[in-house]
């Protein structure tokens, strides 16, 4: 019967035990001078969630455009806005509304704007109410040369301020949401304005 004996000596377990408390030794000084991200860290990357932003107390509550579509050289483009206005006003409060009209290419820009002062109306004993004023911007289809506008979808954007008189002048108090849409403007099919090719003669 053949006996194996194994060559193995206690040296050699001893020799293997000391390279894997060097390895272990290591790894841990590896970990000191390479600390992992810390908890704060990571969380600190984590962005919070937003929001919403409440709507502010000037607002536009209702926007009717005429005519659409809007044909050029049949009269103005009539933007009728309604503005609600908040509760409490101090001071001399001066309404802006506004309105940006280009064309797609931005070669065709026109802008519009009317102020007018605010005249507070009397309040009842349980407090101040909802102010509306309405404000008409007209636009006679010219762009900002002076200069009669081509036919294309047009983009158009409302705005409201609302102005304080100061010592330095006026200052911004509130400014309410954009209304932005499009509109659509054409040649007069009939008539002088609409454009021509020309014609080449030999």
């Amino acid at each position: 019967m053949t006996k194996f004996v194994s060559s193995a000596r206690p040296s050699d377990h001893v020799g293997r035990r000391g390279f894997l408390l060097g390895l272990l030794c290591l790894c841990g000084s590896l970990a000191l001078f390479f600390p992992g991200e810390s908890h704060s860290r990571v969380t600190s990357k984590v962005k919070p969630t937003q929001v919403p932003r409440p709507e502010p107390e000037l607002k536009i509550v209702d926007l009717a455009i005429a005519p659409k579509p809007y044909t050029l050289g049949n009269g103005p483009l009539q933007f009728s806005v309604m503005v609600q206005l908040p509760k409490d006003m101090r001071g001399e409060i001066i309404l802006e509304v506004s309105s940006l009209i280009s064309s797609p290419s931005k070669t065709s820009v026109r802008f519009l704007t009317h102020r007018q002062p605010v005249e507070r109306r009397s309040t009842s004993d349980k407090g101040p109410e909802r102010q509306t004023i309405s404000i008409e911007l007209i636009w006679d289809g010219q762009d900002q040369r002076k200069q009669l506008a081509g036919a294309g979808l047009y983009a158009y954007e409302v705005r409201t301020k609302l102005l304080s008189k100061g010592e330095k002048g006026l200052r911004t108090v509130m400014v309410g949401w954009p209304k932005r849409g499009t509109l659509q403007v054409k040649w007069p099919t009939v008539g002088s304005l609409a454009p021509t090719t020309p014609v080449l003669t030999r």
